[in-house]
């Protein structure tokens, strides 16, 4: 295939010269002929035709302000009012002082005086003009998400300082507005449907922030960040990008998380100042009554606790500050309750916090990749302690150990636990495996194969928190478990609330139907035994029996049962 430019060779960028005059035209053109290809234009008119035929090829228009039909002027300000154009740069030809301040205030990059002086000091203005529109169309290339038209994130991050610089006096606002499930709106509408959700949201930013002092980008899928002057309220924004995104489709419902540090301390960097409002808006995971959660000092000291926790967790698994306790599950389906199962529970003995539970840890763990080690650690010393029970007592009751969902979609997990249970004289049927109900909401091809792969080892698979998510009843047709654990939200108001009362009746109902017992997990009180006694419900966890015990005090307990 023949080469159009041989390596090493220059391209030759494209310049019209627009001029009514024969003379002036041939004049620059043959001065710079030799380094352009130079294409003419005789008037206004024919110079926008060209220029719009060309936009993509030409690199500046060198033009006269003098013309019939329609002059420099006119062409300058619908270049301007086109969106495709205005970024062409404009070199004007003139003879009169006062024209090339008016045409420099009308958008023109530089001017050439006539009559033409120094071949010289022309090439280079018409040289330094078109390096420079180059460099400004790379940066604003490369600076914005070319879907929303927000900056990148670190030209946001660029941008925002030099707001700061340029406005030390303004208070500001960092805020991160996510976009919840927005996978899902990829997986049932489609991907081009998707961007167009995404692209209206930019456009909504845009228009809000329009005229004010704030910016926006959009920071991987589907996050965006807002740095703007103070606001009371976000509320309107809100409102205004699902008003926008209602015209799209008014079956689309969409949820938006937003985290705001309001009135941010300078001394923060920007990364700081959005990781607190990233952390305000995690606050929010799981609420469906708020959508905007505002930073405030509580949130600070809980940032910096945690960030200790991230910290420690090495150490703590090192020094086995980790241990696991043991809560009794029993079977009431009979005249009296009988100890059948327990659940392992994991606590931090911290040196410097005390007691940590792990609704205090769990997450933040998760979020920062962690939790693969703990669920490691509570597996092996569950198993070793079963098979110590094993060897020493009479005790022999399954136990639930739960399982995050990075570990569960490990293909070598089955053979993990199998491996782990032989060594200590157990087998698959000594440990039964709690999966959240939240994790059987999403990924749901791969989640069943998980699942499934534990079940063909022999594992019994439980759904635990059933209840505390969106889509519950979906979850509990379609995916495969050997036991449903009720989230105790219901329990707790069971004996209280009719509707809860219903609702947990509901549920017995279905789990019979489909052949899965139930486990009630935090009955504390003898009302709430009774009526889920009353309802059918086979298995009882919480207080009401015993809270978690550590290994010894739930080998006492045990005994005492004799077991």
């Amino acid at each position: 295939m023949e080469m159009l430019f041989s390596e090493g060779e220059e391209i030759k960028r494209f310049v019209l010269i627009v001029d009514d005059e024969y003379i002036n035209r041939e004049i620059l053109g043959n001065l710079i002929k030799d380094v352009y290809n130079v294409i003419y234009a005789v008037n206004g008119s024919e110079a926008l035709e060209i220029i719009k035929e060309n936009k993509a090829t030409l690199s500046v228009v060198l033009l006269d302000l003098m013309m019939p039909e329609m002059d420099g002027f006119e062409v300058m300000q619908i270049m301007q009012a086109d969106e495709e154009l205005k970024h062409l740069p404009v070199i004007v030809l003139t003879s009169e002082k006062d024209a090339e301040v008016k045409s420099l205030k009308m958008g023109a990059a530089d001017f050439i005086t006539k009559p033409y002086g120094s071949p010289e000091v022309i090439r280079a203005r018409i040289e330094r003009t078109i390096e420079l529109s180059e460099d400004r169309n790379f940066i604003e290339a490369t600076e914005k998400d070319p879907l929303t038209g927000l900056y990148n994130r670190a030209f946001f991050y660029e941008y925002a300082e030099m707001m700061d610089r340029y406005h030390p006096d303004i208070k500001t606002d960092a805020v991160i507005l996510d976009v919840e499930h927005f996978h899902l709106v990829n997986e049932i509408y489609g991907r081009s449907f998707g961007d167009k959700v995404l692209k209206i949201i930019g456009d909504t930013l845009q228009g809000f922030l329009s005229g004010t002092e704030g910016l926006a980008c959009r920071n991987e899928a589907d996050t965006f960040y807002i740095y703007a002057a103070h606001q009371d309220s976000y509320e309107e924004l809100l409102t205004l990008i699902q008003n926008k995104l209602s015209l799209l489709s008014r079956q689309l419902h969409i949820r938006f998380r937003m985290g705001v540090y309001s009135r941010v301390e300078h001394e923060l960097s920007m990364e700081e100042r959005f990781s607190n409002a990233r952390f305000a808006g995690n606050t929010l995971r799981g609420n469906y009554m708020r959508s905007i959660a505002f930073y405030d000092m509580s949130l600070r000291e809980r940032s910096i606790f945690l960030e200790h926790l991230v910290n420690d967790i090495h150490q703590g698994l090192e020094q086995k500050q980790f241990t696991v306790h043991f809560q009794p599950i029993y079977d009431i389906s009979g005249e009296e309750p009988e100890l059948s199962s327990a659940e392992a529970l994991v606590r931090w003995e911290h040196p410097q916090y005390g007691m940590i539970r792990p609704r205090s840890f769990l997450t933040v763990f998760e979020e920062n990749g962690l939790i693969s080690m703990l669920d490691h650690y509570v597996l092996d010393e569950t198993v070793k302690q079963l098979g110590v029970w094993r060897m020493t007592t009479d005790l022999k009751i399954p136990v639930s150990v739960n399982i995050s969902r990075v570990d569960l979609y490990d293909p070598e997990l089955a053979d993990y636990l199998l491996e782990g249970l032989k060594k200590n004289g157990l087998s698959e049927k000594d440990l039964m495996i709690e999966i959240t109900e939240s994790a059987y909401a999403s990924d749901s091809t791969q989640l069943v194969e998980a699942v499934e792969r534990l079940r063909s080892n022999g594992f019994l698979v439980e759904m635990d928190d059933f209840g505390a998510g969106y889509s519950s009843l979906n979850s509990l047709a379609t995916m495969p478990v050997d036991v449903l654990k009720l989230d105790m939200a219901f329990i707790q108001k069971i004996h209280e609330d009719e509707k809860v009362k219903r609702m947990v009746g509901l549920i017995m109902e279905m789990a019979e139907f489909i052949g899965v017992p139930v486990v009630a997990e935090g009955v504390e009180i003898a009302a709430q035994f009774d009526l889920l006694k009353e309802m059918g419900c086979r298995y009882i966890q919480g207080y009401y029996f015993s809270k978690p015990l550590p290994p010894l005090e739930f080998e006492e307990y045990a005994a005492d049962l004799g077991l």
